[in-house]
């Protein structure tokens, strides 16, 4: 009898190996075959995703994993994270576009949209600025067009603006209003709708206003205001959102340090490549010479060198021999590996690196909450004094009182918006772990970040920070007849042969040095000690103390020289030629040449 979700076409349903829904099976259903069983899709996306890893689909390892839905994304608020929603949306408090928590390939939507309504804001705010403004320039625009038709125009210029491009900030004010949470857009709100009413009312109706409010016959308009309020308040969101998007930006760079594929080694013996969020623990991978380790896992087999300065900030590469853990997204340089993996998807410790940075932009910094005290009082103090004006002038102002009081108490509104203090220090710290991020720099969160302004002393891991992060040969020393030229030659001849990180530091130092050039044969690498072999007919070896102990040398009367060189931060190692003790060279990461003056720069800014 065929297993149920496999069952042979005529069958009623089947089971989608990718998704696990139910179909129906028809002639015209998406079919497709593996190790001579047929499988049935709900949709084109399964079957592409089945065709991209048939052997993991077929297996029933999908139904092992588990299927991650999109509706388990969750959003939070960037300037509230104890907001977090199951759906995008506003945030109740502030009002500002909630973020996924997870980082996304996918563009900022936001983004574009608020791209698009600030330039057209923009577009409007130009000539409202010029029919109202012009004079001042030199351009008398108002008086060509004539003031009441400019009145008109201004009408149509901004209407488009309040009704359409500001809809977005209105939605945010009246949330503000119902969560009871008075923020900058409360402002902005009251604002751009009491300056853009208030001259509806003075282009439309403007026998209601007395003879002081005219201007040459005329009532005053404010449609350039409220355009331009918006204006502005579109420019500083895209800023903001260009900030973030940035941010995104490096955490995705440290996500496309991990390979997208890899290559799973199946029980019989083939090999091919898989989808890297199809790799499940304990699957033997193949990692080869130059690929990216694609997840956190022990070495099975095979011997190389991993760069893990990604991880570490190491330069020097790492070997690895079987039982050696091997971290994902870190480079393997030579040889070979076969590893199992252990902890994939989102337990490997790039994902954790990621969730880190993720976190840290959405932290809050101690003086955050200063930030949103000031905010707090400040939006109802500004509400409460434009009522404060509108009442007085309505108690002890001369008629017409009301509309007296309305024209103050929009100025009041007009003055004081909007209101940027309660995201200055959300946008600093979005900045500056997008920055850091960028540089290499992982900041934990933003009281981590605040409190950097108080420190005095810098502790440097040399390793590629203050140095070139490439070895070099620095020293040779002759312990015995033998040339220090010649010792070099011959260390350059075993080397050539050699994966070993430092092998390339040796090459070139020859190469520079212009030694003679010689072949090495019957070349033999030890794992962990170094390299022997036959070079122009005698027999050489490099390598540590180990390996000259095994080729029954005494190092005890060269350990001091090999000591000297290595307190000064370089790596020694002994050449041995036709069985006696030669030589030691030494290779070292060098001092960048930039070293110097940026710790006098630090010392100028008072760091230790």
């Amino acid at each position: 009898m065929p297993a149920p979700d496999h069952p042979p076409t005529g069958a009623l349903t089947a089971i989608d190996p990718v998704c696990g829904m139910t179909v129906t099976v028809k002639a015209d259903t998406r079919t497709d075959s593996f190790d001579g069983k047929p499988f049935h899709f709900c949709s084109d996306k399964c079957q592409t995703k089945f065709k991209g890893d048939p052997w993991f689909y077929a297996s029933g390892n999908a139904t092992k994993r588990g299927k991650v839905a999109t509706a388990n994304v969750q959003y939070t608020c960037p300037m509230h994270p104890q907001i977090v929603r199951d759906a995008p949306g506003s945030c109740p408090i502030c009002g500002m576009a909630l973020e996924p928590m997870v980082p996304s390939d996918a563009p900022s939507e936001e983004l574009t949209d608020f791209t698009r309504r600030m330039w057209i804001s923009a577009a409007a705010a130009l000539p409202l600025v010029l029919l109202t403004m012009g004079p001042l320039v030199g351009l008398p625009v108002r008086d060509w067009v004539g003031h009441q038709n400019a009145m008109y125009l201004e009408f149509l210029l901004a209407t488009p603006i309040i009704v359409w491009a500001a809809l977005p900030f209105f939605k945010r004010g009246w949330n503000s209003f119902i969560n009871r949470s008075p923020n900058m857009w409360t402002l902005i709100s009251l604002g751009v709708l009491a300056a853009y009413g208030y001259s509806l009312l003075a282009t439309f109706l403007p026998g209601v206003f007395p003879d002081e409010y005219r201007m040459g016959g005329m009532v005053g308009t404010y449609f350039e205001a409220a355009v331009v309020i918006v204006t502005l308040v579109f420019v500083g969101q895209v800023l903001e959102l260009r900030a973030r998007e940035r941010t995104g930006d490096a955490i995705r760079a440290l996500l496309d340090l991990a390979p997208k594929t890899a290559r799973r080694i199946l029980p019989d013996g083939t090999e091919y490549d898989a989808p890297l969020e199809n790799i499940m623990a304990g699957d033997e991978l193949r990692v080869r010479p130059g690929d990216a380790v694609p997840v956190d896992g022990v070495v099975v087999s095979g011997a190389s060198s991993l760069d893990e300065s990604m991880l570490t900030g190491e330069s020097m590469p790492v070997e690895k021999t079987p039982g050696d853990k091997v971290t994902g997204a870190t480079i393997n340089k030579n040889g070979s590996l076969v590893i199992e993996a252990g902890k994939v998807g989102a337990d490997t410790v790039l994902a954790q690196i990621v969730a880190m940075v993720s976190g840290a932009r959405r932290s809050r910094a101690p003086i955050q909450g200063l930030a949103d005290r000031v905010s707090a009082i400040f939006v109802p103090t500004v509400v409460a004094v434009a009522i404060s004006a509108f009442a007085a002038w309505m108690i002890f102002g001369p008629a017409p009182a009301l509309v007296f009081a309305f024209a103050s108490a929009v100025s009041v509104l007009i003055i004081a918006c909007p209101c940027a203090l309660g995201l200055a220090t959300p946008i600093s710290i979005t900045t500056a772990a997008g920055r850091g991020a960028q540089a290499g720099v992982l900041i934990k969160d933003a009281e981590a970040l605040e409190r950097m302004a108080g420190v005095d002393t810098l502790i440097v891991d040399k390793t590629g920070t203050l140095t070139r992060g490439k070895p070099t040969l620095t020293d040779t020393v002759a312990l015995g007849p033998v040339s220090e030229a010649d010792i070099l030659a011959f260390a350059a001849a075993l080397e050539r042969g050699s994966e070993h990180p430092l092998a390339e530091a040796v090459v070139e130092g020859a190469a520079a040095k212009t030694v003679r050039k010689l072949d090495a044969t019957e070349f033999q690498a030890v794992t962990g000690k170094g390299v022997k072999g036959m070079v122009d007919g005698r027999a050489a070896a490099l390598g540590n103390a180990a390996m000259m102990q095994d080729l029954g040398l005494d190092t005890a009367g060269a350990e001091a020289q090999a000591d000297a060189l290595r307190a000064a931060g370089k790596t020694a190692m002994f050449v041995a030629i036709d069985g006696a003790l030669a030589g030691i060279i030494a290779v070292a990461d060098p001092i960048k040449d930039s070293t110097i003056p940026a710790i006098a720069a630090l010392h100028a800014l008072g760091l230790r």
